[in-house]
């Protein structure tokens, strides 16, 4: 029996937060401004863990109470009296296709502009797209492209230093404008550095070409010079692959798969098998 007028379902719960630190991890000279944010919530019915989303709620425009966008949780510790959590943020700015003016990106501007002891309304939690295999003889292809390093350098945290004695092969390709904004590899932080001595760990980088121009990171580049690990990785039956940061890196990730795969037929089926036996995840803004 269909119902015409199904009763609208409950709003999503809405959870207060204090930022506790905001510290910019691209050097000054980058003309990239990424924040690290620290936030702490004494509502302990939040389900959130690392990897998850929130949909952080900024203050909105012409009317609007809220402009929401997602974000991926880094770093969150429960305490007897509270969460604490920690979340990526780019400062964005677009341009106007019709009028050709810049505006600010109203959520991540919001971010990057908050001061110790300012609230934040979020909701969440939101999807858990990378899992970590039980086997630890799986091996993990990451493939990221600016703050899709997030939830990467939770990933590789919990690998080694909550799951331990990983055996499998890590390998991230990590994609930026120029070395200054490798996020978490850089000099103003890096964060990742402490797990470059792990045997089954290998990161590769990838920089643009002519970052002047806004020519996209060769990340495809990285890919094509490790071509025989990448694709015999892909071979096994045990192999997850996790691909984030901007929906556009997709189609770079595509044809580069499709050079090493021969054609863009054979990466389509070898792309499907792991899609179909939950071994291809994205995260993509």
């Amino acid at each position: 029996m269909s119902i015409p007028n199904p009763p609208a379902p409950p709003p999503a719960k809405i959870y207060s937060a204090v930022l506790t630190q905001s510290r910019r991890i691209t050097p000054s000279a980058s003309r990239e401004e990424v924040r690290h944010l620290v936030f702490r919530t004494g509502d302990l019915s939040f389900g959130g863990v690392p990897g998850n989303c929130i949909r952080v709620l900024a203050p909105g425009q012409y009317g609007n109470r809220h402009h929401a966008r997602l974000y991926s949780v880094m770093d969150l510790e429960r305490r007897a009296d509270e969460i604490e959590f920690a979340i990526c943020v780019r400062r964005c700015s677009y341009i106007d296709e019709f009028n050709g003016e810049e505006y600010k990106g109203v959520a991540s501007n919001y971010l990057c502009d908050l001061r110790p002891d300012d609230a934040l309304e979020f909701a969440g939690p939101v999807g858990y797209p990378f899992v970590i295999p039980e086997d630890k003889g799986a091996d993990i292809l990451m493939l990221g492209m600016g703050t899709g390093i997030a939830p990467f350098r939770t990933l590789i945290r919990q690998i080694y230093e909550q799951v331990g004695g990983w055996k499998g092969r890590v390998r991230l390709f990590y994609g930026a404008r120029s070395p200054l904004e490798m996020l978490y590899m850089n000099d103003e932080n890096s964060d990742l550095a402490n797990y470059f001595d792990q045997p089954t760990f290998k990161a590769f980088q990838a920089v643009s070409p002519k970052p002047h121009f806004d020519a996209p990171a060769a990340l495809d580049k990285a890919l094509e010079e490790n071509a025989a690990e990448v694709w015999e990785m892909m071979q096994r039956r045990d192999t997850r692959v996790f691909v984030a940061g901007t929906a556009n890196m997709l189609d770079t990730v595509e044809a580069a798969m499709g050079e090493l795969a021969g054609s863009v037929e054979n990466w389509t089926a070898v792309r499907a098998r792991l899609a179909s036996s939950g071994r291809w995840s994205e995260l993509l803004y």
